[in-house]
């Protein structure tokens, strides 16, 4: 009886060290787990992670989504074509951060915590296509910001608190212009009230510069200032059409007393070196322009803003080397175009120029012709384009439809609708270029 009582103890005193041993081992292991899930969560918070760049289809990417990232890199290669920066913590978008990327086609920037984007921030951008701002926390942006990139064609900008006064009025026109028909196409008011849930592809520009009264309001921000220029100088008549005579007045400055019942305005041989955005906004019926023989050397992309009913434009014998993307955006009804004894440059600035009256048959222009480098001296724009198509490697396999080569050069000088149905007639010729 004593040696099974004796059993029985010693059994019990065995387990109970086994259940000790247990709960060390137990403890033993949460400690190690917790200083996993430690470890794991400062490797998961910890700033800058290393992005992912990798080659699909022969172009580079760089994949940063998720990163914590709040601005960009100065150790990312130049030689990217995509970069994808989806859910970061960026608030602000510099001038000139995207400067060094200048192949890049796509720019993915959505959900992040954008509230500002400086007006050179996309500078250098000039082959960009795709540009997305979704789901950020922009309130005002001016179409400044994206008249860099020639050949965006993909724009988005909805869930963001869009607030709909005077300085989004410039957006608002850009983004409802008839070629961007992919540009912010659910972008939404959020203020003021009375606009909430409007989109801006549909909201009238006119009414976000308005108070209470429907008087327009005083435009905030920086403004556009002119030099006070008046029109004494020149000669006014009304006979056949409304006339202001300004030819060589000795004028510096476009006129800023102009009557807004002029029709026909010729500041021929002047001395105006440059046209400043919104020069010509308080004379919307004009149909006749001319600014040859002036000297102009830049042109504002916004300079000829509200002339929806210009017809003719003659620019001759100045001093234009290209185009900025935008100068001709407003001009819906413009017929001819008189561009020649100007010392155009045939490099890709000359492309913008060269692609909006392929696009605009209906315009009639002369004087396209390269001055310089002196390597294409002589040649006419549209053939100096076609050259650059056919020695860039991505566009080797491109197939393009299109008139002879004699024909195309026939039409820099002549109507060019008359030209094209004449082409039509004849056949149209198939190039398929090959490495």
């Amino acid at each position: 009886m004593q040696v099974v009582t004796l059993i029985i103890i010693l059994f019990f005193c065995k387990a109970s060290e086994f259940r000790k041993v247990r709960r060390n081992n137990r403890g033993n292991n949460d400690k190690s787990n917790s200083s996993k899930r430690s470890s794991s969560t400062v490797k998961r918070y910890a700033p800058r992670l290393p992005c992912d760049i990798y080659t699909y289809l022969n172009e580079k990417y760089l994949d940063c989504q998720e990163k914590r990232q709040t601005t960009v890199q100065n150790d990312w290669p130049e030689d990217l074509i995509h970069i994808l920066l989806s859910r970061n913590k960026i608030q602000i978008i510099k001038d000139n951060v995207f400067s060094k990327f200048q192949n890049l086609k796509s720019l993915d920037l959505q959900q992040n915590e954008i509230t500002k984007i400086e007006h050179q921030a996309f500078f250098g951008l000039k082959r960009l296509t795709t540009l997305l701002l979704q789901h950020n926390r922009i309130k005002t942006l001016s179409e400044e910001v994206f008249i860099q990139m020639p050949r965006l064609t993909y724009l988005r900008l909805y869930d963001n608190p869009w607030d709909c006064n005077c300085e989004l009025e410039s957006l608002v026109t850009f983004i409802q212009i008839p070629r961007h028909r992919n540009f912010g196409n659910y972008a939404k008011c959020e203020k003021p009230a009375e606009l909430e849930g409007q989109k801006l592809k549909e909201i009238t520009p006119q009414i976000i510069c308005q108070d209470e009264d429907g008087q327009p309001k005083p435009l905030e921000g920086p403004k556009v200032t002119r030099p006070s220029v008046d029109s004494t100088l020149c000669h006014t008549y009304l006979y056949p059409i409304a006339t202001l005579d300004c030819r060589k007045k000795e004028l510096q400055q476009v006129p800023t007393d102009i009557s807004p019942d002029i029709i026909k305005l010729d500041l021929s041989s002047n001395k105006i070196k440059r046209l400043q955005a919104k020069e010509f906004t308080d004379i919307p019926n004009l149909e006749i322009l001319n600014l040859s023989n002036n000297g102009i050397e830049s042109i504002d992309p916004a300079a000829f803003s509200g002339l929806m009913n210009l017809h003719e434009l003659d620019l001759s014998e100045n001093k234009l080397c290209n185009f900025q993307y935008g100068v001709l955006e407003d001009l819906y009804f413009l017929r001819k175009l008189w561009l020649r004894d100007n010392p155009w440059r045939c490099d890709y600035n000359i492309h913008y120029l060269f692609y909006w009256l392929k696009h605009h048959y209906n315009v009639n222009y002369n004087g396209l012709e390269c001055k310089e480098p002196q390597e294409y001296k002589g040649w006419f724009v549209g053939k100096y384009v076609r050259s650059y198509y056919e020695e860039c490697p991505n566009d080797r396999f491109q197939v393009h439809a299109g008139i002879n080569e004699d024909d195309w050069e026939k039409l820099e000088d002549t109507k060019h609708k008359t030209q094209i149905e004449s082409a039509k007639t004849q056949g149209v010729l198939l190039t398929v270029l090959t490495p």
